[in-house]
């Protein structure tokens, strides 16, 4: 015996009891009719659903969507298909649902069969989707910043490997220096003394005396120099012992002692402000001293060389100028650098060509810069700046 069709729901208890909302429209939007389902999910009875707009229902970002984009393209193809939405809950929250929707005619006019399906448990499937990605995300940044941190200690490896190497260079070349540059003037001084010792005429006398003071300056000022450059080379830097007092006088006290120094250049010194300033006497006195040996080795005696001392607007400066030639281009970005030299061309007042990057290291230890503007019209100009306190 064949067995019995089980008896289906009727048509309205399908309609109530469907799994998705089921809603009935006319073209501009008004509810004709409503499931259960629906009415459930948006807190509103079935009754005062109808007549209501359905687009009356969305936020505002879902009427704009209906009227510029679903709206038109049911009218135009007859259908949608899973379209998000937010609707209004009757108690103001926001429900996102999905709409499927087509548009039928009938002999009494067009209408819109809308089936909508709440989107909570796909949000959260999507949610846990972005989750897991962003920890797929995180566990691949973490690998990445692993492997520059390993690539990092592989450089910082490889150059401190590149220092040590160039430290080892650095000692040979201080050995060469010491044995080279030292070498002419401490001769000079021996020479001038066993003469010395022979000679009674005054005059000879007078001048040998002149060749031991400069040969011994000379050496002294490049002794210095190269323990200075040793001091930074070995990472201590220049050591300085701040004090207050006036940049005015001490540039004119240097000013002063250099003109003896350098009988051959005539040298002005010029002010601009006033102020004390937090210095180290001795190591801003080394600093014009070193901008005026370099201006007597490469700039036109002829005229004369001018220090400037600054002081205002919490800035102190000391500039150098000479009207010499000017620094070729391909000199300037590392005339401050050791063992540059302006020229190949010897002379008595030139050392081993650490002058300026001493300037540039006293600076720094006082807190500023050196710079240098160099032209054929203007001459040159070495600017050593910091601040006053």
């Amino acid at each position: 015996m064949a067995s019995e069709t089980p008896l289906l729901p009727d048509a309205p208890s399908l309609f109530d009891g469907a799994p998705c909302g089921l809603v009935v429209t006319q073209e501009d939007g008004t509810i004709l009719q409503a499931n259960l389902t629906f009415s459930s999910w948006v807190g509103i009875s079935q009754p005062d659903l109808g007549g209501r707009r359905f687009q009356d229902l969305l936020t505002v970002g879902g009427r704009i969507f209906h009227q510029t984009h679903w709206a038109p393209l049911m009218r135009m193809q007859g259908s949608v298909a899973e379209v998000k939405l937010d609707l209004i809950h009757h108690d103001k929250r926001i429900i996102s649902m999905l709409l499927n929707g087509v548009r039928r005619e009938h002999a009494t006019g067009a209408f819109y069969e809308l089936a909508l399906f709440c989107t909570t448990d796909r949000d959260q499937y999507e949610r846990e989707l972005l989750k897991a990605r962003k920890a797929a995300e995180e566990l691949l940044a973490e690998k990445m910043a692993a492997e520059a941190a390993l690539i990092n200690t592989q450089k910082k490896l490889n150059e401190a490997h590149e220092k040590a190497q160039r430290r080892a260079v650095f000692a040979e070349q201080m050995v060469a220096i010491v044995s080279h540059d030292l070498k002419n003037p401490l001769t000079a001084i021996k020479m001038a003394s066993e003469i010395l010792a022979r000679t009674e005429q005054r005059s000879k006398e007078t001048k040998l005396l002149g060749h031991i003071s400069s040969s011994a300056d000379r050496a002294h000022r490049m002794i210095a120099e190269l323990l200075d450059f040793a001091l930074v080379r070995v990472g201590r830097g220049i050591t300085v012992s701040f004090s207050i007092d006036d940049l005015h006088r001490v540039a004119a006290q240097s000013a002063a002692e250099l003109q003896v120094a350098f009988p051959q250049a005539r040298l002005v010194h010029t002010t601009i402000g006033s102020g004390t300033v937090r210095l180290d006497v001795d190591r801003v006195q080394q600093i014009i001293g070193n901008l005026v040996a370099n201006s007597v080795a490469y700039g036109d005696l002829h005229q004369p060389i001018t220090i400037t001392s600054q002081v205002g607007n919490g800035t102190a400066s000391i500039s150098v100028h000479n009207a010499g030639p000017e620094i070729p281009a391909s000199l300037k970005a590392a005339v401050f650098e050791p063992m540059t030299r302006g020229t190949s061309q010897s002379s008595d007042v030139r050392s081993v060509g650490l002058g300026l990057f001493i300037v540039r290291e006293i600076a720094k230890a006082h807190g500023g810069e050196v710079s240098v503007n160099s032209s054929v019209e203007d001459g040159t100009t070495f600017t050593a700046q910091f601040p006053t306190s």
